[in-house]
């Protein structure tokens, strides 16, 4: 009996806590009586509901959700790749550890508007994603493997065991977690990054320049839908990644 009740507790503890927040929000809005400063739940479903029945809107998701995902995963590549090599390599930790701390501390707007200067507006994302996504798995890679257990590789070199199986056996489980909490924060921190950047880039047929047009012309409620949108687009995006990394 408890564990049919289980699925409906994890539901209501998610339902509740999003309704109550709705609720507020919308007393809020009743509050301030100003659909410019606060539109309100019905403002922005009604609002999300013009925008989801435009070819704009649809061409904007895609385009944005293919660029951030693109920087996401070059990111990630990047980082694993020189996360393994500088902790067999001790001089190219060093090397890139001045990079890396340039990354982490820099403002994403300094290397938005640099990279204007580059390369344009176009695909700003892609790049700004890849920067911000880097440092995330670089140093959760390295991290993931100073906590190999040492044993576990002294008895795979005893045995004479093939890197391949080593990588697959020893080194993909004790990375594993460091990797799912990673790829949450890199995930988020794409899509808050990359929107950013096409604020501030305004490349055409994006949600960053839908959210721009939106604060111009001042409608809230539009702004309000496209976030919910990003947030929405994000969220899928981590359920898919954490479901992959459960497949190994």
């Amino acid at each position: 009996m408890g564990e049919k009740n289980a699925p409906v507790g994890r539901i209501l503890r998610t339902v509740i806590p999003v309704a109550a927040w709705i609720l507020i929000w919308q007393l809020l809005a009743i509050i301030v009586q100003n659909r410019i400063i606060l539109a309100g739940p019905y403002d922005t479903l009604s609002a999300l509901i013009v925008l989801v029945r435009t070819e704009v809107f649809w061409s904007s998701v895609s385009a944005t959700s293919v660029r951030i995902l693109t920087g996401f995963f070059a990111g990630s590549v990047i980082g694993i790749a020189l996360g393994c090599l500088a902790f067999k390599k001790a001089f190219i930790g060093d090397f890139l550890k001045p990079f890396v701390s340039a990354l982490k501390s820099v403002p994403v707007a300094s290397f938005v508007i640099l990279l204007l200067i580059w390369f344009g507006s176009r695909n700003i994302s892609v790049i700004i994603c890849s920067m911000v996504v880097f440092p995330i798995l670089y140093l959760s890679t390295i991290e993931g493997l100073k906590a190999t257990d040492y044993r576990l590789l002294e008895m795979a070199h005893v045995f004479r065991m093939p890197i391949s199986r080593q990588i697959r056996y020893i080194y993909v489980p004790q990375l594993m977690p460091f990797f799912r909490s990673a790829f949450k924060l890199a995930i988020g921190m794409s899509f808050k990054s990359g929107i950013a950047a096409e604020v501030i880039g305004q490349p055409l047929n994006t949600i960053g320049n839908g959210l721009y047009l939106s604060k111009v012309y001042l409608e809230t409620g539009e702004l309000f839908a496209w976030t919910i949108v990003v947030v929405l687009i994000s969220f899928i995006c981590e359920k898919i990644i954490s479901l992959i990394l459960k497949l190994f």
